[in-house]
């Protein structure tokens, strides 16, 4: 067996303990779900639904291509009022362009100001098309 010597910028900082890893991986499923899990449960039927899906982006980008059962609120505009037809305790799950962008994060922190609880669906639109799901498209802003 050979003795590794190099450094790489994979190595260069050690990795964290197992404990401190498993710690780290379980409480980052408190505050994100995948592309996966969201289309697992819409394909259970609306009554199995027990989050809102909130796309973040541009109403122009909404309408070119989102999340079958998403609704569209920017993430500059969700303020107080428009959460106010949901229970306090309504998860919201965000998701934006995909891992490109921080739409997804601002969304989130904007609930989370609001004493709303949230995650982010990581991969947002690309992650979804990754996945293979299809995509609903609106005529109209």
């Amino acid at each position: 067996m050979s003795v590794v010597t190099a450094v790489t910028a994979v190595t260069a900082v050690a990795a964290a303990g197992s404990a401190a890893a498993l710690a780290h991986f379980t409480a980052s499923l408190a505050f994100e779900t995948d592309c996966a899990d969201v289309h697992a449960a819409y394909a259970q039927g609306p009554d199995a639904i027990d989050f809102v899906l909130l796309d973040v982006r541009s109403p122009a980008m909404f309408a070119e291509g989102h999340v079958p059962g998403a609704i569209n609120l920017p993430h500059g505009k969700i303020v107080a009022s428009k959460l106010a037809d949901y229970p306090p305790d309504t998860l919201f799950v965000t998701y934006c362009a995909g891992p490109h962008c921080n739409g997804a994060t601002r969304g989130a922190i904007r609930l989370a100001q609001l004493g709303r609880p949230v995650k982010v669906m990581i991969g947002g639109v690309t992650g979804w098309v990754d996945e293979g799901f299809p995509l609903a498209t609106s005529e109209s802003v």
